[in-house]
């Protein structure tokens, strides 16, 4: 036993776990390690979010906490999921790698496709989906993975036996594990292409959220077609597919993790800002008012505010008082309407005789 134990094993350990420790085949030592630093960081972001929860100030922000620490519950389950493509294939680690992998990507992307619509309602200014809505979708948009992972992890194993897994031939292998994910890459695209509606919006001070999921998106896309392209059309051998795949996990986690969950902690404590918010009095507002017939006022007339002194010599304008303008008292003007007068008539002391007569 102790012969066959590779560098840097323990002579009685099991030979499915030589890969964590064979120092021979470095990749595994380097995998685990980063793999167990990634898991710890994703729970110091799950109790620095339990922590920060009573300092956000906005009620949106606040609202996609729990979708996001259901997100960091998924990364954290990426990262456990490394060690078991670390470890060798067999009856018990076959089943566990066909079911998690796309159930825990599903919840991931499911996290993210959540809050990208509702960034898409908040950024046009309409009303945000509310904390249950949201999470309700995440958890909904990712059981269709669980279903599909299930039925066919119990139709496989029923039809023949524990072992099919590590007994089947690494081709169709492969192909099985990716049929398996067509859920997944279909939302990883609509999550992709909500994240694009999110820059079309007017309130700017979401579009900078929306910069993280698209970020995100648009390198696990990348992570992920280069993984399937090399274990569908690799030259390398089978013996590599445990390698790409754990690279893979282990790359989109840190991807979750840096460009997403990071820089969202970021803006978490960000004071609320109303001009990511539509006015909801706007017409309640006081208005500058014109009458369209009769006499113009003055008072009421915004063109005439807006002209220079030369045109309104005898008005002030208190820039901090109503938009009634003040204006300076002149001298009162009669205009009173002239009354008629009589006068003495000429002919009062005509008596029609002559004087003597």
């Amino acid at each position: 036993m102790a012969t066959t134990s590779p560098s840097g094993c323990h002579s009685n350990l099991d030979a499915r776990y030589h890969k964590l420790c064979d120092t021979t085949k470095i990749w595994g030592i380097v995998l685990e390690a980063v793999a167990a630093v990634g898991a710890v960081t994703s729970m110091a972001f799950m109790f620095a979010l339990l922590i920060l929860i009573c300092k956000v100030q906005d009620s949106n922000r606040r609202k996609v906490l729990p979708t996001q620490f259901l997100f960091l519950l998924g990364v954290l389950g990426i990262f456990g999921l490394t060690f078991a493509f670390i470890i060798q294939l067999d009856g018990s680690t076959g089943p566990t790698r066909f079911f998690l992998f796309g159930v825990l990507f599903s919840l991931c992307f499911s996290c993210l496709l959540a809050h990208a619509f509702n960034l898409t309602k908040l950024v046009h200014g309409r009303k945000p989906l509310s904390l249950m809505v949201m999470l309700s979708l995440a958890v909904g948009l990712s059981l269709v993975q669980d279903i599909i992972a299930a039925e066919y992890i119990i139709l496989t194993m029923n039809r023949t036996n524990v072992a099919i897994f590590s007994e089947l031939s690494a081709p169709r292998r492969n192909e099985d594990f990716v049929m398996l994910l067509i859920y997944v890459l279909s939302l990883m695209a609509l999550t992709f292409l909500m994240s694009c509606f999110i820059f079309c919006g007017s309130f700017i001070g979401w579009k900078r959220h929306g910069t993280h999921i698209f970020l995100t998106m648009l390198l696990s896309i990348g992570i992920w077609v280069t993984w399937i392209t090399l274990l569908l059309i690799s030259t390398f051998g089978p013996e590599w597919d445990d390698t790409v795949l754990s690279s893979a996990l282990v790359a989109n986690g840190w991807v979750f993790l840096l460009v997403y969950a990071a820089p969202e902690f970021q803006l978490l404590t960000k004071q609320r800002n109303p001009m990511d918010y539509p006015v909801e009095d706007i017409f309640c507002k006081p208005q500058l008012m014109k009458q369209s017939y009769g006499v113009e006022n003055r008072a009421y007339s915004q063109e005439e505010i807006t002209q220079g002194l030369e045109e309104l010599s005898g008005t002030l304008y208190a820039p901090y008082s109503t938009h009634f303008q003040l204006q300076n008292r002149t001298a009162q003007r009669d205009f009173s309407i002239p009354r008629a007068q009589t006068r003495t008539s000429p002919y009062n002391d005509y008596e029609g005789r002559k004087d003597g007569s």
